[in-house]
């Protein structure tokens, strides 16, 4: 049995737990960062790039219901639900109808509105304070269409995003073209969100943020968790490298967190992931200027350092199912018909990743525990870039038992079951502050 010295052990690598132990570790706190492997190789390193803060509706809607047959039986359709993993889904996609409820859609959509609008805010204090603002780039999106018949879904889409304040304006093509000159010319118009941004490489952000955390005394332990329990003092967990003990935990590892809340709260969370897939063109680093997202063709392509990013489309196939690569590939004949020139496509590279999903699209962010021991960070679907440095202001705002920013009952642990309840005495809140 191994004592970690440090005041919280962060379960999970990827951008939300090194955006968590870089806010913790910048804050005086000691933090122990556990990885199953490199810091950022899993969903984060694979992401679209994009710093979506406009996109507040959840992913259950009554158009979703519609697709469902198609769904089944494409296996490349944007949304693919594969038929041998019906049977585990189910509970979840039944979980995801109850979403689609009037109530129920706009709380989620609410609460997505309310991370998503102090996201960016939260993207620049974080970088700011090293000096690494240079990481990400706020110059817009766009969500482009080809049919006549888009148009009006898309003016609709305005109306249900006005009540949340994001910035979105109708460009026509030649609006767009003069925007990016080197898309297709059959494209009619887009939609401009100029309250949007990218990153420069997803991969490189988090190693920067574990880095700065490292200089500042974080240690990084290559290991996989595979199971804990509460005790007196903290929490034990089992690991790769044998057993640990620490103070508090922060479970932060995405996809592969539903074993270890199980283990430590009790709660069995209906998470699920949706597998996204890329396509890097790296012969096409120049070919856009800003994120273009296909309204027809759900994929977007992002410029990168290193290349050109077809991302997009989403596969309900489970964690252990190996990828299908036609997915991936089949993004460079949708980026070709938005082109007004071949793409470059020498030397493509595709990629798989599982995002952790729940059924009301939103992420669980919460500290729970009879002496407050266990923090949450997980479950954010297709935002876990966006949204992880506000996760991670909250984070450290939940662990000093300081007001939130943002009204967290959305997103507590509770609306899944009861969990070990939370009771701290006055002199554990006093030994927090941090």
């Amino acid at each position: 049995m191994r004592n970690l010295n440090s005041d919280i052990a962060i379960v999970g690598g990827g951008v939300i737990g090194a955006s968590c132990a870089f806010a913790l570790q910048q804050s005086g706190l000691s933090v122990h960062l556990l990885e199953r492997e490199a810091p950022g190789s899993g969903a984060s390193s694979g992401n679209a790039g994009h710093l979506a803060s406009e996109q507040v509706l959840p992913l259950a809607s009554s158009d979703m219901l519609l697709q469902l047959p198609r769904m089944i039986a494409d296996p490349l359709g944007p949304l693919r639900i594969d038929w041998r993993y019906l049977p585990q889904i189910t509970p979840w996609m039944l979980r995801l109808v109850a979403n689609m409820l009037p109530a129920a859609y706009k709380r989620s959509t609410d609460a997505l509105s309310a991370l998503n609008s102090a996201s960016l805010g939260a993207w620049s204090d974080l970088l700011g304070s090293i000096e690494r603002t240079d990481l990400i780039k706020v110059e817009g999106s766009f969500l482009a269409y080809e049919k006549q018949q888009t148009q009006a879904a898309l003016l609709a889409l305005m109306d249900k995003l006005s009540p949340h304040q994001i910035p979105v304006t109708h460009i026509n093509a030649k609006q767009l073209l003069e925007r990016a000159p080197e898309l297709s010319p059959n494209l009619l118009g887009a939609l401009e969100f100029s309250a949007t941004g990218h990153v420069t490489n997803p991969l490189k952000l988090v190693e920067v943020l574990i880095g700065s955390a490292q200089q500042r005394g974080m240690v990084y332990e290559q290991a996989d968790i595979i199971g804990g329990q509460l005790t007196d003092e903290g929490v034990e967990l089992h690991s790769s490298n044998g057993s640990l003990r620490c103070r508090h935990v922060l479970i932060a590892n995405g996809a592969y967190a539903k074993p270890l809340v199980k283990a430590l709260t009790g709660v069995k969370v209906p998470l699920d992931t949706e597998r996204g897939y890329h396509l890097m063109l790296p012969h096409e680093e120049q070919a856009l200027p800003f994120p273009v997202t296909s309204a027809e063709r759900r994929f977007i392509m992002t410029p990168l350092e290193g290349g050109l990013r077809l991302a997009g489309t989403v596969e309900f196939a489970g964690l252990e199912k190996e990828a299908d690569m036609r997915r991936a590939h089949m993004l460079e004949q949708h980026a070709q018909a938005l082109f007004g020139r071949p793409l470059d496509c020498r030397d493509a590279t595709p990629w798989m990743g599982r995002r952790p999903s729940l059924p009301d699209s939103l992420p669980v962010i919460d500290r729970t525990g009879p002496k407050g021991q266990v923090l949450l960070a997980f479950g954010h679907q297709h935002l876990g870039l966006t949204q992880a440095a506000i996760t991670a202001q909250l984070i450290l705002q939940l662990y000093r038992h300081e007001t939130a920013s943002i009204d967290l009952k959305p997103y507590q642990l509770a609306r899944f079951g009861s969990s070990a309840p939370l009771h701290l005495p006055t002199e554990s809140i006093l030994s927090n502050q941090g």
